[in-house]
């Protein structure tokens, strides 16, 4: 029987299952042929969505306490430390030579964005995300089609002007804020629930497989109805379910499989507990091996990989690397080396006793539910 407020083990090793499937997309190449390139490309639009819907779950977990019954106020110079942080970094990042698109400064803008939802009810949180589903892709074309060229991504580094920093995250990023809003949201509200709950692990694997193959069946009926979308912007886009596409067939499709994989990683808590430790320990550094991961690309692969022996080869030696790394590292200490970071200053502690530390981890993944 799980200890109340125990770590819910799960959580980590669907984090780290999301890192090792970005760190396949963002070592490439993608694209090759045959069976063996289709289930190498498997993660593309999927693993970063599943990284972006558990970030949604770790800013209620972490934020639980202010929302019980005569609960503490919202922790919000934590969560604006936290989003300067990431936004900072993560477009200082995006001037390094690893060629991949940073994640992180979308997470900044929604730590900030979702300040007023955190105690807002749950239905607030489903309406906002419904809203993103559908008026996100739309506002995105209509961006798209205001430029007047076809779509192309364009990250945004720090040495960027400001607007055009909030432009690229919002709209021409590969992770535009009012599309990728949706999967947050979600992920806030099943933060909420009692992650432990049988009955919720297998909603989340049924309801999430319904969503990942009707969506995509549903896309492929009406491309073969009305045609496939070209290169230009236009609402013929709205059928698409390619990886991001940016479209709501394919968030709908993406997410369900994000769903899927976290209501799996929850049902299988107790073996996950007892023989995954690697892996839980590699999703509780998920920050760590993130940066850590673009750092090797940039400093030791580019150019390159060019086969798809060589992308499989490297994508293996980074996650063995990191998973080793973040195994010894979790037996000596609490925090990892940047999560350590996340803690608002004066509140740091020590990492190896978790003395002084607010909470256990970037996002302190504990059971429990409203």
């Amino acid at each position: 029987m799980s200890t109340p407020g125990a770590r819910v083990v799960g959580l980590d090793v669907a984090r780290s299952l999301a890192i090792v499937g970005m760190i396949a997309v963002n070592v490439g190449p993608r694209g090759e042929p045959g069976l063996l390139g289709w289930v190498y490309d498997l993660p593309l639009g999927r693993a970063s969505l599943l990284f972006m819907l558990l970030a949604g779950v770790g800013m209620s977990i972490m934020t639980r306490s202010s929302r019980a019954p005569g609960g503490g106020p919202l922790p919000w110079r934590t969560v604006l430390w936290r989003a300067a942080l990431l936004l900072v970094g993560g477009l200082a990042l995006q001037l390094l030579g690893h060629e991949a698109s940073v994640i992180l400064p979308l997470y900044g803008v929604l730590f900030v964005a979702c300040l007023p939802l955190l105690k807002a009810p749950g239905w607030t949180l489903i309406a906002t995300a419904v809203t993103s589903l559908v008026l996100g892709p739309l506002l995105w074309l209509w961006f798209w089609a205001a430029r007047g060229g076809a779509f192309v991504a364009d990250e945004p580094t720090l040495l960027d002007p400001p607007v055009e920093i909030l432009t690229g995250i919002l709209f021409t990023g590969a992770y535009p804020a009012v599309v990728w809003a949706a999967p947050f949201l979600l992920g806030m509200l099943l933060g909420r629930a009692d992650l432990r709950r049988p009955t919720l692990h297998r909603r989340l694997v049924l309801w999430g497989a319904a969503a990942a193959i009707g969506a995509y069946v549903l896309s492929q009926a009406l491309i073969a109805l009305f045609g496939g979308p070209g290169r230009e912007p236009g609402l013929i886009h709205l059928v698409a379910a390619t990886a991001h596409s940016q479209m709501p067939l394919w968030l709908l499709s993406s997410t369900g499989v994000a769903a899927v994989v976290l209501g799996l990683c929850l049902l299988g808590e107790r073996f996950a507990a007892r023989c995954l430790g690697a892996l839980a320990a590699t999703g509780r550094l998920s920050l760590t091996v993130y940066v850590g991961h673009l750092l090797v690309l940039a400093l030791l692969v580019r150019p390159g990989p060019f086969t798809l022996a060589g992308g499989i080869l490297t994508t293996s030696a980074i996650c063995a690397f990191f998973i080793l790394f973040s195994w010894l590292w979790a037996r000596r200490f609490r925090t990892g080396p940047l999560e350590s970071l996340l803690r608002l200053p004066g509140r740091r502690g020590d990492p190896a006793t978790g003395r002084g530390v607010a909470s256990g981890n970037a996002a302190p993944d504990r059971a429990g539910g409203t």
